[in-house]
């Protein structure tokens, strides 16, 4: 799953969520194609490090601060750092993740007592290795085996180092594939795209985007946010117009549960970084959070205006951390 270097000049970056103050960690780089980038430099905290071989690289958390920056080739991503007092190993030995993950998607297990180095802490779904792209003591960044089913998923995770550690968890993977007219698509007129979960009767929120604008448009804008509607043939369709003959794509992914207090941390770190009107409107965002954790929709949406007027820095960073949370 390894890119190559022409694959490399748009990158995305990928962390634990939560690292600690002065330990080791683990990030990993995918390139534009999706897979793990090597020999990428990025920019960490006052340091550099370059990827190895894996799409890996190892560096440690700054001792102080509350948020660590990563940047390469344009792209940014943000960390928590929690002080090391925080996190007890011996007395925190539960994990927690996502009910719900994707199969194609690294997603996040967060507990206590990992190894920020990701070769150290090993992983696996329904007896099948998964693979550790990013790590710290704190959280690991998974990706699943392609060998896994969609369906119900048992987590076992094991720290291959002394002291030692083990713990499990249970999730449900899911599979979101693309399903287009069996007529193809005629240039003028609009069809119906279809997403088809498999792996889980819930109703889902994913995100889908619109790969190939030139060729197709989506009729409520290229990038779109659905609820699938549950039950058996668990789906979500999107309106399409073909522009002209040619090959077109787009990409479905699963928009995780909220975490509400992981996006109110990263507000409060970007509000030192904002004019005295966005800190205004930031504040009165957190205390919405605050007050009513699973009214999230006004939150999102407050954060989409803000985002659509911010240029590319540590804010809007910070700021795209904390939508994704939500």
């Amino acid at each position: 799953m390894q890119s190559s270097p022409s694959t490399t000049w748009a990158v995305t970056i990928v962390l634990p969520s939560r690292i600690v103050a002065g330990a080791p960690a683990t990030l990993a780089v995918l390139g534009v194609d999706g897979r793990l980038a090597s020999d990428v430099t990025v920019e960490v905290g006052n340091d550099r490090v370059t990827t190895d071989g894996t799409g890996r690289a190892f560096f440690t958390a700054p001792s102080s601060g509350n948020i660590l920056f990563a940047k390469a080739s344009g792209a940014s991503a943000a960390a928590l750092i929690d002080p090391a007092a925080a996190i007890n190993a011996s007395t925190q030995r539960s994990v927690s993740v996502a009910p719900v993950v994707s199969l194609r998607e690294p997603f996040s297990i967060c507990g206590a007592g990992f190894r920020g180095d990701a070769d150290g802490t090993h992983v696996r779904i329904n007896g099948e290795p998964a693979l550790v792209m990013a790590a710290s003591p704190e959280c690991l960044s998974v990706l699943p085996n392609p060998e896994s089913k969609p369906g119900a998923a048992q987590i076992s995770i094991v720290s291959a180092v002394s002291p030692g550690g083990q713990w499990s968890a249970n999730t449900t993977l899911v599979s979101l594939d693309s399903e287009f007219p069996e007529s193809g698509l005629t240039p003028g007129q609009k069809s119906l795209l279809t997403v088809r979960v498999r792996g889980s009767e819930q109703r889902l929120r994913i995100a889908v985007e619109n790969q190939t604008p030139g060729v197709l448009r989506f009729t409520r804008g290229d990038a779109q946010e659905l609820v699938t509607t549950g039950g058996p043939q668990n789906v979500a369709t999107v309106e399409a117009q073909a522009i002209r003959s040619g090959d077109f794509s787009f990409a479905a992914r699963l928009i995780a549960a909220p975490d509400e207090a992981l996006a109110r941390q990263y507000l409060e770190a970007a509000v030192p970084l904002a004019t005295k009107n966005l800190q205004r409107d930031i504040n009165r965002l957190m205390k919405q959070l605050a007050r009513h954790p699973r009214d999230v929709e006004e939150v999102r949406r407050g954060l989409d205006g803000i985002l659509t007027d911010t240029m590319a820095g540590d804010f809007r960073t910070l700021l795209a951390a904390a939508r994704m949370a939500l």
